[in-house]
């Protein structure tokens, strides 16, 4: 039994062995063919070459840009979500009573929510005037929030300092304004400890924002912050229809939060089973997950339509393969006079084939390389990065070309009549 097993896989490497140096063989027939034909091969890859690197480039630049807004989406935090007054629409919403979400509203999250680590409520308009000397600012984003919004959402200061409990207990008039503010006023960081006019009420300016950018064309850096107590003593009305951030204690916990705020303000609006939620809770997780989402289909719709291209260089190489298969038709015959099988016929134009998408899909993947690199390079553009994959891909599918179109003169080649392909002229 002993004998048995050793003879056995002593075959089966021996047959392993003789098919590996098999294939090298074919494989240095093929690059010997490619070599004594360069112009012809060159010109019969420049599909293939094309069509990989419009796969790579196309997909690199939507990594890049995508990477770029995960990144600020990130910079902004993960870990809160925003809570709006919302009165739903429908049957279901009879009898459910007046829309109010107010601070204490706020305040019983706070107290009662364990998975909550921070909490700041938010008042906002749009369209507040600030005017400083004789220099105005108009439409500018105002936020009324607490001294924990800037650790929630990564909004610090790089000049002067944030308002801190002191001034949110006080509804003080104090702001810190963002940098595009700061140059619509015709001023710089000397502005810090100035006063200036917010809608006719005098604020002392107590530090600047670090520089955000922009975010889908929304200039991140337009706008000014003052505590959210001084917003409601600017904006009474909005007492009663106040929203509020809330940050989990961990990305695990937001699950547990988001239930906890959900529990806790529909038992203090009175809401019965079966009545649906008078406030509406949005996740920046689940924005970011949304995002990621759309980003792997983009680059997977934008690759898809640019790899038809492939089809292009496929026909090119079939054609090139039947030419060759003409021109070496005596040298079939030899090779088929003197033992040689179909499937060896086959296999040999075959691996032809796919070295000559291989080798065109390996210059299409450095072009795309160059492209992304040379992209990058331009002050105003996002980092591009070819992803792994998309490489790997690529490879597969010159590969994979190679195959489809070199069944074809493959099959040709080995159903060949030895008589008849030595008697060819």
């Amino acid at each position: 039994m002993l004998k048995r097993v050793v003879r056995i896989l002593s075959s089966s490497g021996h047959w392993f062995v003789e098919g590996l140096l098999r294939n090298c063989r074919n494989v240095g027939t093929a690059l010997v063919q490619i070599w004594a034909n360069k112009g012809r091969s060159i010109l019969t890859t420049l599909g293939i070459i094309i069509a990989v690197t419009s796969i790579v480039t196309v997909v690199s630049f939507v990594e890049g840009f995508g990477n770029y807004v995960t990144q600020m989406m990130r910079g902004y935090g993960t870990q809160y979500m925003v809570v709006h007054p919302f009165f739903p629409r429908g049957r279901h919403a009879h009898g459910m009573g007046r829309l109010k979400l107010n601070m204490q509203d706020v305040s019983a999250v706070r107290a009662e929510c364990a998975d909550v680590s921070r909490l700041s409520p938010f008042i906002y308009t749009h369209n507040a005037e600030v005017k400083f000397g004789d220099e105005k600012a108009e439409q500018i984003p105002m936020r009324g929030v607490s001294e924990h919004y800037q650790t929630i959402r990564s909004f610090f200061v790089d000049a002067g300092r944030f308002f801190g409990p002191i001034d949110v207990g006080s509804a003080a008039q104090v702001v810190v304004l963002g940098r595009s503010v700061v140059k619509q006023l015709q001023s710089d960081e000397a502005i810090v400890g100035e006063h200036v006019y917010i809608d006719g009420l005098r604020f002392k300016v107590i530090g600047l924002l670090e520089a955000k950018g922009s975010f889908m064309g929304d200039d991140q850096d337009e706008t000014i912050m003052v505590p959210y107590t001084t917003a409601l003593r600017m904006y009474p009305e909005r007492r009663d229809r106040v929203s509020f951030l809330a940050e989990a204690t961990s990305e695990e916990k937001i699950d547990a939060a988001y239930a906890q705020i959900t529990r806790v303000l529909r038992k203090r609006h009175g809401l019965q089973p079966g009545q649906p939620n008078d406030f509406f809770i949005s996740r920046q997780d689940q924005a970011l997950g949304e995002f990621e989402k759309i980003k792997i289909i983009a680059s997977s719709i934008l690759g898809g339509i640019v790899s038809i291209s492939l089809l292009v260089g496929g026909i090119g190489i079939m054609n090139i393969m039947l030419v060759s298969v003409t021109e070496r038709t005596p040298e079939i015959g030899l090779r088929k006079s003197v033992g040689a099988r179909r499937r060896d016929i086959m296999l040999q134009f075959l691996t032809e084939a796919v070295v000559l998408c291989t080798l065109g899909g390996c210059v299409g993947v450095a072009l795309g390389y160059g492209i992304a690199h040379l992209g990058s390079l331009h002050p105003k553009m996002v980092d591009l990065e070819v992803p792994l994959w998309s490489v790997a891909l690529a490879l597969v599918f010159s590969a994979g070309t190679g195959i489809v179109f070199g069944i074809i003169p493959a099959f040709k080649a080995a159903i060949l009549h030895p008589i008849d392909a030595l008697r060819h002229e």
